[in-house]
């Protein structure tokens, strides 16, 4: 995990939208997500694929990582999208409505020979599967394992609950466990867990309460949909200073214990030993690829 991107925000932008692109260049997301599934009419779809390829360059240059979504495969249009996307401006490739892990070797394949027409490193390409129905949730970690191109899965609230049939509701009880599956089964394969978006852009305080919960079940980031959402998504999924200074307190504690042989001892009245030292030396590692230490 230490060398996965830091991937807190990833903004999503309609495909078919060029003012609403070149609006982005502006924003300081961790990832452009310029979307060629949900937010696209189907009659817009091919449109749409010719203005993001063309607003690619100066998305990467803008400096943000660049994560086109692209339509599953099951709808016959992923194999245009990826020829329309891939080359060396994008990151990787955000792939709607993941069934299962055979589905994350097919379009690998198909990634690799569009890399060599490119005269790209095979492989240079990543993919962050989309785990949004129930089959994805029951396959969940032989789907974040299916490849070493998946550097990070992301969660579907809204179309995993319309699977199932069931309702949203205001304290998404109804999540609760999908997004623990999926937190744990990126965790074990060594991937980024990224948490469905937030749909109330005008619900600050809702906004960071939600992706609160997600952190605490071990997502690394989230979707966002609005601008405004952005600096909220990335303080959230950030170390705060007073957890950067405890960290630094827990590994001087722990250092100077052993010092003196010991493999254990206490701050504050709180044990600390190996587990909770590791703890703390992983949130000063993210803190340094965020930027929170200097």
């Amino acid at each position: 995990m230490t060398t996965a991107p830091v991937l807190r925000s990833l903004l999503f932008v309609p495909g078919n939208q060029p003012r609403m692109l070149e609006k982005a260049l502006g924003l300081a997301p961790d990832a452009y997500v310029p979307d060629l599934e949900d937010s696209v009419p189907l009659e817009e779809k091919e449109n749409a694929r010719g203005v993001v390829a063309s607003w690619l360059p100066s998305l990467a240059g803008a400096g943000p990582l660049v994560i086109p979504r692209i339509n599953s495969l099951d709808t016959g249009l992923l194999e245009d999208d990826l020829a329309a996307v891939v080359g060396a401006h994008i990151f990787g490739v955000s792939v709607g409505k993941i069934q299962s892990a055979q589905e994350v070797e097919r379009i690998a394949a198909m990634l690799s020979d569009l890399e060599r027409k490119a005269g790209l490193d095979v492989g240079r390409i990543r993919l962050v599967p989309w785990i949004e129905t129930a089959m994805a949730i029951v396959d969940a970690y032989r789907l974040c394992a299916s490849s070493p191109r998946v550097v990070g899965v992301a969660f579907g609230a809204e179309d995993f609950t319309r699977d199932m049939g069931i309702e949203r509701t205001a304290n998404d009880a109804e999540i609760l466990y999908p997004r623990s599956v999926i937190a744990v089964a990126a965790r074990a394969a060594g991937v980024l867990a990224l948490d469905t978006p937030f749909f109330g852009f005008r619900d600050p305080d809702g906004l960071r309460q939600d992706a609160a919960t997600a952190r605490s079940l071990g997502f690394r980031g989230k979707f966002a949909i609005h601008p405004a959402q952005i600096d909220i998504i990335n303080e959230t999924f950030s170390p705060s200073p007073a957890e950067i200074e405890q960290a630094r307190r827990v590994v001087a504690a722990f250092e100077a214990a052993k010092q003196q042989g010991r493999g254990s001892t206490s701050l504050d009245g709180q044990v600390i030993d190996v587990p909770v030292v590791r703890r703390a030396q992983r949130l000063l590692e993210v803190a340094e690829q965020t930027g929170g230490t200097e």
